[in-house]
Order: structure tokens, then sequence, then C-alpha cells
């Protein structure tokens, strides 16, 4: 890359965080009321973000070869056990991705 497309590409960059960064405030500023469908939303999308980041995991599990999806098993039977008993989902997601990292690394 040249000098010049280095800045524009920093220049895009920044642009693009300060964006998606301010742009909620400005549309909706703290004197007004939320609008009905951003609560809905608020309250839907991160559960549909799992759901699809689970998909996405698993589209190209193979459990025909070896190791026959044993770390994606072991990693979310971990999440599950640790929502279960600490009800955190950053503990189990975290929980979870380091297990799987453990299999993934140490065993298969």
């Amino acid at each position: 890359m040249t000098l010049s497309q280095q800045i524009i590409t920093i220049a895009a960059v920044v642009l693009g965080t300060m964006v998606t960064r301010f742009l909620p405030f400005i549309l909706f500023p703290a004197n007004k009321p939320t609008p009905k469908y951003i609560q809905y939303l608020g309250k839907v999308l991160p559960y549909a973000v799992i759901g699809l980041l689970v998909v996405y995991c698993f589209k190209s599990l193979s459990i025909t070869t070896y190791p026959f999806g044993l770390p994606e098993v072991i990693g979310v039977i971990t999440i599950i056990l640790l929502h279960w008993w600490k009800r955190n989902m950053l503990i189990s997601i975290a929980g979870g991705t380091i297990v799987y990292m453990l299999a993934v690394q140490g065993i298969f």
C-alpha cells in the first residue's frame, strides 16, 4: 500500500467507527422516548446473534471424520453446564471457548 492508500484506509476506518458510535445518540436523543421497534430489537437481537453464531460454528462440522465433532460437542456441553451453574453468559462463553481451544490444541 502506498502512503496515500494507508491514510485513506485509516480515515475510512475512523469515519466508520465514529458513525456507528455517534449515530444512535443523534437518532435517539436522551430527551425523547426510544421507539417501540428499537426496544423490540434490543430484546430479540442478542438471542438472534447467538443463534446465528451457533449455526455458523456448526456449519462445517464433520461427524464422519476424526475428531468427529468432539471438541465442538465438549465446548457446547461446557457452555451449557457453566450457564446452568452460574447463569452468567460471559463466564459461559469464555469457559466454553477456553475448553474448546484446549481440546483442539491439546487433545485432538
